[in-house]
């Protein structure tokens, strides 16, 4: 709730938002167990920015998970989703990781519960070495097919999923990798976004963050191209697809799904590509989306 909204005001949006849900979600609610496959971020759509998923959302999705298709779809490396796959009560399904470069099939009968079943990989060189022109100064990361992270000195995230190996730029350069990332904490998200531009990286797929921070893939690879492989794969209608997320990674996604719903708290550029809002990650808003069509 905003400094200058009213109560009155706080209830009026939340069911303007949960009517315009209601009616875009309709055709989906009492759907066949199975038929329906929702594509869903984690940082700032299932968790906050803390990391911190509320018991709304765990709820709702626990629920969903056990009559749905649930598909965790993060720019989070493998090490890093699972535990959100789980918690999310998927035990059977998928799962895509590191922004559609890798997606596992969670199984309990495989050893440690899930398998690899594709990955993206690519030659990152003449894009970092091009950052490097421009951002001598950058932490960089490389994440490579077998899910092990190699880092520039002191860079180490959570969304790595495990601890990432210190390792020169120079030898960066000439890994393998499935994803690639790059962060300057000293610049705004807006003065990094510039930079890239103004860079000319190409021949490779990029999305920045909320901050100062850079996921690389390769060409032609995003959430949305993992999810519909997995939708093929399970022979789900297009029109039965639902993706939720916040951040600038997830414009494919939405776009692709039958209904692509941006979180409340997500900027325009990001809201223009989805059919509609739900609430922010504070109030629920990818809740309010399963519990429409999952009740």
């Amino acid at each position: 709730m905003t400094v200058t909204e009213t109560e009155n005001d706080r209830i009026a949006r939340v069911e303007h938002v949960r009517t315009r849900l209601g009616e875009a979600l309709a055709p989906l609610r009492g759907a066949e167990d199975g038929s329906v496959l929702f594509g869903l971020d984690v940082d700032g759509t299932l968790v906050d920015h803390d990391g911190e998923m509320s018991p709304g959302v765990h709820d709702a999705l626990v629920a969903a998970a056990s009559a749905q298709r649930v598909v965790i779809a993060t720019g989070r490396s493998l090490g890093a989703t699972l535990p959100i796959a789980r918690m999310a009560g998927v035990e059977r399904g998928y799962a895509v990781c590191s922004n559609g470069a890798v997606t596992i099939e969670l199984d309990p009968s495989a050893d440690e519960g899930w398998r690899v079943l594709e990955t993206r990989a690519f030659q990152p060189e003449e894009a970092l070495r091009t950052l490097r022109e421009v951002a001598p100064n950058a932490h960089y990361a490389v994440e490579t097919v077998d899910g092990a992270f190699y880092a520039t000195p002191g860079f180490q995230d959570a969304s790595f999923g495990v601890e990432a190996i210190p390792t020169d730029l120079d030898e960066l350069l000439v890994l393998e990798a499935v994803r690639v990332v790059v962060h300057v904490p000293d610049l705004t998200p807006q003065e990094f976004a510039q930079l890239i531009d103004e860079s000319g990286v190409h021949g490779v797929q990029y999305a920045i963050g909320w901050t100062a921070w850079l996921d690389m893939a390769a060409p032609g690879v995003s959430k949305a191209t993992a999810l519909e492989s997995v939708r093929s794969r399970l022979d789900i209608g297009t029109s039965h697809t639902v993706a939720i997320g916040d951040g600038f990674n997830d414009v494919e996604m939405l776009r692709w799904a039958g209904v692509g719903i941006a979180m409340g708290q997500a900027v325009d550029g990001v809201k223009d590509s989805a059919d509609l809002v739900t609430l922010d990650v504070w109030n629920d808003g990818a809740a309010e989306v399963l519990r429409t069509v999952v009740d």
